[in-house]
């Protein structure tokens, strides 16, 4: 008796090592008939579906909730009980509604954000072929239960792990799973030594591959959690999540701002205690104070310039399932990329054709058939004649068709075949004519042992010998055998050669002249097949003897080709202090020559192999990574491995992948980036970032708009705290100064609404500057006040605060007039704020340029600000509410002085930066070169 888990794996089995007869009985399957119905219903009962398991989507109230664990939104909500028991209930209220704003923004984006992913999941439904009580039945791939029989041909996607009954050139795509991107010949199998390695079961099916050729009978050995692809997704249980260095820069600013409140409140406590006034009043009136300083409106400002870069992010198709993941990608130092469907387009294409004497070398990509898709490049002898040939001879032994899409062309079957069936279009033929024409009478199937595949054709009446011409002596043909395989195997069994458009006798010398060159096409991760015919007889069947005595017509080369856009996304990285590294499961040099072409290694010395790996410790792995840039055959604890390593060096770590084998590391990654469309979902759960184009290139916008959403934010900080400062230093220097309150709490309170709420949103809004792609990567644990920020900080705070309290005690000590004094200090600090918002917004350029593209939000929220300043100062009951009065046109005389000297003091301070910033170095630098 049998031991089942939940998912449907009887434990402790290997079912690639263990005889047919006992997996059949293990599961009680007949292997004629299948499971019957009733079985099937109880065993989907008992073992579940066949899917993985998935936390349901939060709901709305929880994302809501969520918004509020935030250390500044619990600063906030103290702040507001406090106001309340002050009762400054306009403060409150004023609070909470930013509050709520804040919450409704984040609930919005990410609700939005997973409505997107459940849109994408759609693409990624499979349906499967099973034998129930001896039918043939479709059904959705989560009703497979174990001991099911699947009927699988090219073009399916296996639905669970599966032991092959039986096998007719069964070959798998496992590209997903194991990362190796040419497809892995199948065949039904006595047993396996146990110890096989999971790319080289060859008696297995496993979920989530596709069949690109052949046909086949499987019984299903393992479903949901127990599959292969379960396992891996049992890998993602143990990486734990990192907290983005947004998130832990605001919690260090909101601890800051917090110790700075406490000790301003002290102090103004311990000051009013001083000069006589009683404690309790003192106490109250400084944590009132200290409530005023808290900037209310900067959870709202990052919330709301991390959600407008998720919409330029969603428009240049990219998913953003997280609003501060998309900065972190922009402090990114290393981006690990997989190979296959990231870098390349994951489709075969014909790079090199050779035969005796001559060449073709073919540009162009993809499966598209029209002689104009390609350039074809023909040097030596033979021309156009000799390419034809041995396309027609490609195309006869290739069963994958091609098929028009909206999108463009795809194949069905073998990728490897497709691309053969697009050579032949591109030379000219007509690939279904041509099938027609030269009718297929037999085939012999290839077989890993003669590593070859053999088909009898019929030519068309009058062209077997102008297309196909004997060897002397040779009988008249009554059909061809046309034979593709390895370059080794068909140069051992062909006699001759044919050169000039003769056979002519295949010498020592020859032979070894054409292995030469089919190894050097090798060695340029091509990957080559070599093609020979024979006149023959027009017998029924093709026997593995008939494929002797051939005659050699050529090499074809062929490889997945790296996208178009992928090297100058690659350089764009370089430029950008990002170094790339290709983390594949895939053959090294196949993955040097890609890495080689789009620009992240030039040597063999930068490849490590997995099992390399394996033989490192920790510590000589973190040394290998100062040189590597492509890890190849690597497994996915490989790749864990690897991007945990780069963590504790102190990068930060994008990982990209697509297929199942990338979500680990993937989710391990300070930052995931999954592929939507060719992406698993196993692996778009795991991202923070969805491609929905697929495109490498997408990668480097979101860098851009990472590192424009970090600076967007640093300008809203700067913005916010100088201006809180300067309200914060108004009002105590009137107390250390013993003069009246410069402004009331209704004053202060209508401040912040007209400088902290627009002025700061609109500079969220600010474009990227021109040089933001040419800086390196800030240190990962950068603090928000790095590069003088925090120096600007208080220096602009202190001139605000200054600037405001010399108005307010000129005019007092001059006039004895409280509520003039007080209405053009609110006046001074409306627009001394704005205009140091014009001067935020240029941290690397000076502040009267205009930048790229300008900032038309900016000059309407200063105008809307500059405005609603006018309409309380002179509308009467306006006025009366907030205590002031309307100055006359001489009053406004030491407003505008104010406000000269803070645009000659932004002007000077921007001029000295500049200056100094020629004579040292960057601002931004590495700890070690990238390259």
């Amino acid at each position: 008796m049998r031991t089942e888990t939940r998912s449907g794996r009887a434990a402790g089995a290997a079912w690639h090592a263990r005889p047919l007869a006992e997996v059949l009985a293990a599961w009680g399957t007949d292997p004629e008939q299948g499971l019957s119905e009733a079985e099937a219903a109880a065993r989907l009962g008992r073992f579940g579906p066949n899917r993985l398991p998935e936390e349901p989507p939060p709901s709305w109230w929880r994302i809501f909730l969520a918004q509020f664990q935030d250390f500044m939104v619990l600063l906030l909500l103290a702040a507001t009980g406090v106001s309340l028991l002050l009762g400054e209930t306009s403060d409150a209220a004023v609070i909470l509604a930013i509050l709520l704003l804040n919450a409704l923004l984040g609930t919005f984006q990410e609700a939005r954000a997973e409505r997107s992913l459940s849109l994408l999941k759609a693409l990624t439904a499979p349906r499967v072929r099973v034998l129930r009580q001896g039918r043939e039945r479709t059904l959705p791939a989560e009703e497979v239960v174990p001991g099911d029989l699947l009927l699988l041909e090219a073009g399916d996607r296996v639905g669970a792990d599966a032991r092959l009954l039986a096998a007719s050139a069964l070959e798998a795509d496992e590209s997903a799973l194991t990362g190796e991107s040419q497809p892995v010949p199948k065949r039904a199998e006595a047993g396996l030594p146990e110890e096989t390695p999971l790319g080289e079961r060859s008696d297995m099916v496993y979920q989530g591959t596709v069949i690109t050729r052949g046909r086949g009978r499987a019984v299903v050995v393992a479903t949901g959690l127990a599959t292969e692809i379960g396992a891996i997704a049992g890998l993602m249980t143990g990486s734990e999540e990192p907290r983005t260095p947004l998130e832990e820069r605001l919690d260090r600013l909101g601890r800051w701002i917090v110790a700075a409140c406490l000790a301003i409140a002290a102090a103004t406590t311990l000051l009013g205690i001083a000069r006589g006034y009683a404690p309790y009043e003192m106490f109250l009136a400084g944590v009132g104070l200290a409530v005023a300083a808290i900037p209310e409106g900067l959870p709202a400002v990052v919330t709301i310039t991390l959600a407008l870069g998720v919409q330029r992010m969603i428009r240049r198709n990219a998913v953003v399932r997280h609003l501060p993941a998309v900065e972190t990608l922009g402090t990114a130092t290393v981006i690990c990329s997989d190979k296959t469907g990231t870098l390349t387009r994951n489709e075969m294409s014909v790079r090199e054709v050779r035969w005796p004497g001559g060449r073709c070398l073919v540009e162009g990509v993809g499966y598209d058939p029209d002689p104009r898709a390609a350039r074809l490049r023909l040097e030596g002898a033979g021309g156009g004649a000799a390419l034809r040939r041995l396309a027609l001879a490609a195309l006869l032994a290739s069963d994958a068709r091609l098929r028009r899409r909206r999108d463009g062309w795809s194949v069905e079957g073998d990728p490897t075949e497709g691309a053969l069936v697009a050579l032949a279009g591109r030379a000219g033929l007509d690939p279904e004519g041509s099938r027609a024409a030269w009718r297929r009478l037999a085939e012999l199937p290839f077989e890993p042992e003669r590593r070859a595949m053999s088909v009898l054709v019929r030519a068309p009446a009058g062209e077997a010998e102008a297309v196909w011409p004997a060897a002397a002596g040779a009988p008249a043909a009554e059909a061809i055998l046309v034979t593709k395989g390895a370059p080794d195997r068909l140069l051992e069994s062909s006699l001759h050669l044919l050169e000039g458009g003769r056979p002519r006798p295949l010498t020592p010398e020859a032979r070894e002249r054409l292995a030469r060159e089919a190894d050097e096409m090798a060695a340029r991760a091509l990957r080559v097949l070599a093609l020979a015919y024979r006149p023959a007889r027009a017998a029924g069947e093709v026997r593995p003897e008939d494929e002797e005595g051939l005659v050699f017509l050529g090499l074809v080369g062929m490889i997945d080709p790296p996208r178009p856009e992928s090297a100058g996304a690659v350089a764009q990285c370089r430029e950008a202090g990002i170094r790339v590294t290709m983390i594949t499961g895939d053959h090294p040099a196949t993955a040097l020559a890609v890495a080689r072409e789009v620009g992240i290694a030039d040597r063999p010395e930068q490849v490590v192999l997995g099992r390399e790996l394996e033989g490192l410790t920790d510590r000589a792995l973190e040394r290998r990574l100062g040189e590597a840039r492509v890890f190849a055959r690597v497994s996915p604890a490989h790749k864990l491995r690897v991007v945990r390593a780069l963590q504790r060096l102190g990068e930060v770590v994008a990982m990209t992948g697509d297929g199942v084998n990338d979500a680990p590391a993937v989710k391990q990654a300070d930052i995931g980036v999954a592929m939507g469309r060719s992406g698993t979902e196993v692996t778009r759960e795991a991202a923070d970032l969805v491609l929905t184009d697929d495109d490498f290139a997408t990668i480097v916008a979101a860098v851009r708009e990472g590192r424009a959403i970090y600076d967007n934010v640093r300008r809203s900080i700067r913005y916010l705290l100088a201006c809180n400062t300067g309200e914060l230093l108004a009002m105590f220097g009137g107390t250390l100064l013993a003069l009246p309150l410069p402004l009331t709490a209704a004053q202060i309170l209508f401040v912040n609404l007209v400088t902290d709420g627009l002025p700061a949103i609109a500079l969220s809004l600010e474009p990227p500057e021109e040089d933001v792609m040419r800086r390196p990567p800030r240190p990962p644990r950068e603090s928000l006040f790095a590069r003088g920020l925090g120096r600007r900080v208080l220096e602009r705070g202190f001139f605000i605060g200054l600037a405001t309290l010399a108005v307010f005690a000129a005019v007092w000590w001059q006039r004895r007039d409280l509520a003039l004094a007080r209405t053009l200090a609110t006046a001074t600090l409306v627009l001394t704020q704005l205009i140091h918002a014009l001067e935020v917004r240029a941290e690397h350029r000076p502040f009267w340029e205009p930048g790229p593209g300008g900032n038309p939000a900016l000059v309407a929220a200063n105008a809307s600000s500059f405005a609603a300043l006018l309409l309380v100062v002179y509308l009467p009951w306006a006025a009366r509410a907030f205590e002031l009065v309307a100055p006359g046109p001489a009053d406004w005389l030491p407003v505008a002085l104010a406000c000269l000297a803070a645009l000659a003091l932004a002007a000077v301070d921007q001029m000295v930066r500049r200056r100094g910033r020629g004579r040292r170095r960057p601002p931004f630098t590495r700890r070690r070169p990238i390259r």
